[in-house]
């Protein structure tokens, strides 16, 4: 059974007595770690060979215990180490296969002090327009219209990082309950804003001739940004009147 590099599981596994899930329990099952998980996301990650339900006659996808803790693990590496698919794939190949394996340092990880950036490779998790059109599950018409509102911004070389994918399920998310993409400019300016003002702390840092100093302004970064966001939904939840389990 695979376990993820911190030693977690998915919890709360609610399998049946056949050990088998449909792909709605999973989705509720990993929802309690995951909240932006949707059920395209578990298609995508299926098509890109992260994990093979078994069918039944009729073609309904049944996931496995292993399948789902597997899911976790997937998601986990790409939320907390920014790892591109393709790496993660390999990296549990390796583990099914029995071979002593550990993660590659990546340049940039959700928590704790930053680490070296290696000499090659990406920095951070990539995907292409069609990929991310398929994990969030909308169309090119939807993903034009969030791009023009600026709430979802392609790099240089026309990929997205992984807080594209994160942005889009919020946006569908919020879509459901009638909170259209137009209406989430004002949020789109704020966060600029509060992105400005960080910037403006740090960018003393970032010009610094010492590289250690510079290398210290991605942490400091980090830190302002977190605070920022809990300060955001601590207002936010105070304008409101309500408390956020």
């Amino acid at each position: 059974m695979l376990r993820t590099p911190s030693g977690g599981a998915v919890s709360g596994t609610a399998a049946t007595d056949s050990g088998l899930m449909s792909i709605g329990s999973v989705l509720n099952t990993l929802r309690d770690e995951f909240p932006d998980i949707t059920i395209s996301k578990i298609r995508f990650l299926e098509s890109e060979g992260l994990v093979e339900p078994r069918r039944t006659p009729a073609g309904y996808r049944k996931f496995s215990a292993d399948d789902v803790e597997r899911l976790g693990h997937v998601l986990r590496m790409q939320r907390d180490h920014y790892l591109p698919l393709k790496v993660i794939r390999e990296h549990l190949d390796a583990m099914e296969r029995g071979e002593a394996v550990r993660l590659p340092a990546l340049g940039r990880q959700r928590s704790g002090e930053a680490v070296p950036e290696p000499d090659e490779g990406p920095t951070a998790a990539r995907i292409g327009r069609d990929e991310l059109l398929a994990a969030a599950g909308i169309g090119e018409q939807e993903l034009t219209e969030w791009e023009s509102y600026g709430l979802v911004a392609p790099l240089a070389d026309g990929a997205y990082d992984a807080e594209a994918v994160t942005v889009a399920s919020l946006v569908v998310q919020l879509g459901r309950f009638g909170i259209e993409p137009r209406h989430l400019r004002l949020m789109k300016a704020a966060a600029d804003r509060e992105a400005g003002l960080v910037d403006q702390v740090v960018a003393p840092l970032r010009r610094h001739r010492n590289p250690q100093t510079r290398a210290h302004a991605e942490a400091r970064t980090r830190e302002l940004a977190g605070l920022a966001v809990k300060l955001h939904a601590a207002l936010v939840q105070t304008a409101l009147g309500v408390r956020l389990s």
